[in-house]
């Protein structure tokens, strides 16, 4: 269900549970952040995120969800793997990405969504908290605000108004999502990993 492919420094990790939305287990998150580290560890220069299908993940796996998932610390220790990472970090939105899925995407450096993709974390609705890192790096892309118009008050928002909030950096049309990505990734994969991780480090 988590399936890694790497060429020239370019490590691409893909949800693959089409037929449950990309929805994720304990064992999908800690393989994910089993990459990322090792991604750190073996130089990569560009780590990318995306989903198979129409939708990039509709968060926890609700049967896991209701055992406990919601509050696993997976979900943290995956985050913090993936903003840790030295090099550069892209979420490819294939399509909507809600709930605790957000906490990997708003820890990447860039996200490019498609025009379809929408955006929500329904904790308030759900009776859970967010995890503890996700309303900071929230806040700190979108400011406190908008941050609350998704966390408190439920809103789903639409790719145009989270391209404006600076809450996704990019719109294109699915077919060119991935050529997209490619393109910004050339000059980090041409790179040295010492030279991205000093890049990064400084801004």
């Amino acid at each position: 269900m988590i399936r890694l492919d790497q060429t020239d420094g370019l490590w691409t990790v893909t949800i693959d549970r089409p037929e449950k939305a990309n929805s994720l287990t304990r064992g999908m998150l800690a393989e994910i952040a089993d990459i990322a580290e090792r991604a750190a560890a073996e130089g990569a220069r560009v780590f990318v995120l995306r989903g198979e299908g129409k939708v990039f993940s509709a968060g926890a796996d609700l049967d896991e969800a209701r055992a406990g998932l919601a509050t696993d610390p997976v979900w943290e220790r995956l985050s913090g793997a993936i903003a840790a990472l030295p090099c550069l970090s892209i979420a490819a939105l294939n399509g909507t990405l809600a709930g605790g899925a957000m906490g990997m995407v708003l820890a990447c450096d860039l996200r490019i969504a498609v025009a379809s993709a929408k955006f929500f974390y329904p904790v308030m609705k759900l009776g859970f908290l967010p995890q503890p890192s996700d309303p900071k790096r929230m806040a700190a892309l979108i400011g406190p605000a908008r941050a609350k118009m998704i966390l408190m008050a439920g809103q789903k928002v639409e790719a145009e108004e989270a391209l404006i909030w600076g809450l996704i950096d990019r719109i294109v049309a699915p077919e060119a999502l991935m050529d997209t990505v490619t393109a910004l990734a050339a000059d980090a994969c041409g790179a040295s990993a010492a030279h991205v991780a000093g890049i990064k480090n400084l801004i």
